[in-house]
């Protein structure tokens, strides 16, 4: 990402953002493309000048060189990051601005549905405030807690567990362009949507993975009310659940056959694709996001087929109003990871804290080479399309 941007906004941890030019005495520090936690840098080494110089290295490495050698605990952890750290939503974003809400058409399940919408709509701001809205920038910290789980699926003392910390830097442009870079104990996942192509990458390899456009989840984790509002037009409400000590309303929305078809991939298929949400009937806010999703990886020869189980439960916490807008500037998702098949049966949980340290609308200077996916995800999708 070439577009850096400082506001006034209040930080509510320290981030770390410059590296000072190691190569010239009297340069200007770099500004880091992926603002990082201070914990992060300070397990780069055990002296200041240890840590000053890995990060360097880390800065100029290559894709392909920042790791020297991969490991299969490496590839586990980069898998698990790709996973968890930049899901995507199997939905397509809407082209225009406006958000209808004909509340009287279909069943009662789905008229509620709607209703519970609008007073989302109406608890993070209004509809003209949301169409105000034409981009959008954040910059967060996380902190993972990966653990393997027993075939029983109980956690014990003996399982392996790895705690990490990093950041994100997440670009939005309206309707349907996106760009996120996570930086997490020194490896990166970039991801993004050209409105043409939808990509991940990891700092491990040149390998593009790639599909149809669809929207980043970390947006409907209260970044983007109005995808959040445009996603659940659909559902239907299928009962009362208490969270913590708030009653919530629940809707589910089941993607259809003709969506998962359309963004299923030569190599892989998904199966089904399941999304919950829960509004607070006290604030109108949505306080839990909820999603379970099977996807089937195809073998390349034979009927070896690997399949991924992911299901994802995400905590909304600490809505606070930005020009207007009430976001969500923390929360914690807890993700567990299933893969079986092919003679290979697996089970990992994650846990992940985020929290908001900085966010902005309408941001200038956001042109269409901000969104340009990698040039090998460009080049297979224009030979593709002749």
């Amino acid at each position: 990402m070439k577009v850096h941007r400082e506001n006034n906004i209040r930080m509510v941890t320290k981030m770390r953002k410059l590296c000072p030019n190691l190569d010239k005495e009297d340069a200007l520090d770099t500004v880091l493309e992926v603002p990082i936690p201070e914990e992060m840098f300070t397990n780069m080494g055990g002296t200041a000048a240890h840590r000053w110089q890995n990060m360097h290295s880390l800065m100029r490495a290559q894709r392909l060189e920042k790791q020297p050698t991969t490991t299969s605990r490496t590839d586990q952890f980069i898998l698990l990051l790709k996973l968890v750290g930049s899901p995507f939503i199997p939905f397509q974003a809407q082209l225009d601005h406006a958000i209808t809400l004909p509340i009287r058409d279909g069943t009662i399940e789905a008229s509620t549905a709607k209703y519970i919408v609008q007073q989302y709509i109406a608890a993070t701001g209004g509809q003209a405030a949301l169409n105000w809205i034409n981009s959008m920038y954040a910059v967060g910290q996380v902190s993972m807690i990966t653990s393997d789980m027993p075939e029983n699926g109980q956690i014990t003392t003996n399982s392996r567990r790895s705690s990490e910390v990093g950041g994100f830097v997440l670009w939005q442009k309206n309707p349907d362009l996106w760009y996120l870079e996570l930086a997490v104990s020194g490896y990166n996942i970039s991801s993004g949507s050209d409105g043409k192509v939808a990509w991940s990458q990891s700092s491990s390899s040149s390998v593009v993975s790639k599909g149809p456009p669809r929207p980043l989840r970390r947006f409907f984790q209260g970044l983007d009310p109005r995808s959040t509002a445009n996603l659940f037009l659909n559902a239907v409400c299928i009962g009362e659940k208490k969270i913590k000590d708030d009653d919530c309303f629940t809707l589910k929305l089941e993607t259809s056959p003709e969506i998962l078809k359309a963004q299923s991939t030569a190599n892989t298929e998904i199966v089904h694709h399941t999304i919950w949400g829960n509004f607070c009937q006290r604030t109108g806010l949505l306080i839990q996001f909820e999603d379970t999703k099977l996807v089937r990886m195809k073998a390349a020869k034979g009927d070896d087929n690997v399949f991924y189980e992911t299901s994802m439960e995400s905590f909304l916490e600490d809505y606070r109003i930005n020009d207007g807008i009430n976001i969500a500037h923390s929360g914690r998702t807890i993700s567990s990871i299933y893969r079986y098949g092919s003679k290979l049966s697996r089970k990992w949980k994650i846990e992940e804290t985020w929290k908001i340290e900085e966010i902005d609308f309408n941001i200038n200077g956001l042109s269409m080479d901000c969104f340009l996916p990698p040039s090998e995800a460009r080049k297979e999708h224009d030979s593709e399309e002749q």
